[in-house]
C-alpha cells in the first residue's frame, strides 16, 4: 500500500492511499474544517467521508506528465506507464498550480 500526502499550496489537504481495491482520498480534517480551505478539485469536494475509486481520480492521473516529459519521467525512475500512483509519487512533488503531491513513508507497510 503506498500514501502521499496531497498539498495545496504548503497545507496538508489530505491524503491519497493505493489499496488492494483501488484508491481513497480523505480530507485531512484541520483542513477541511478552516472556513477559507478550498477544494483540491471540483470533483473531490470538501467532505468528512473518504472518497473511492477503482482507478486513480481523474484530478490526480492529470496532474502526470504527459508525452516526451512522461517518457523521461518512465526512463529515469524505471517506472511503467500503467504504474500511475509510481508515477505520481515520482513526478508530482512540483506540479504546475496549487497542489502538490508527497510521498510517505510508512513504516507499518514493510511489515
Amino acid at each position: 500500500m503506498r500514501k502521499a500526502e496531497v498539498f495545496m499550496g504548503d497545507i496538508l489537504a489530505g491524503w491519497l492511499v493505493e489499496t488492494t481495491t483501488g484508491y481513497e482520498y480523505i480530507y485531512d480534517e484541520q483542513y477541511r474544517s478552516d472556513p477559507v480551505s478550498r477544494p483540491i478539485s471540483r470533483t473531490l469536494p470538501l467532505q468528512e467521508m473518504p472518497f473511492k475509486s477503482k482507478t486513480m481520480f481523474a484530478f490526480f492521473d492529470g496532474l502526470i506528465p504527459e508525452g516526451w516529459l512522461l517518457e523521461i519521467a518512465e526512463a529515469s525512475y524505471k517506472l511503467n506507464p500503467r504504474d500511475r500512483m509510481g508515477l505520481l509519487l515520482a513526478c508530482c512533488r512540483d506540479c504546475i498550480g496549487a497542489v502538490s503531491v508527497h510521498p510517505v513513508n510508512d513504516p507499518t507497510d514493510e511489515l
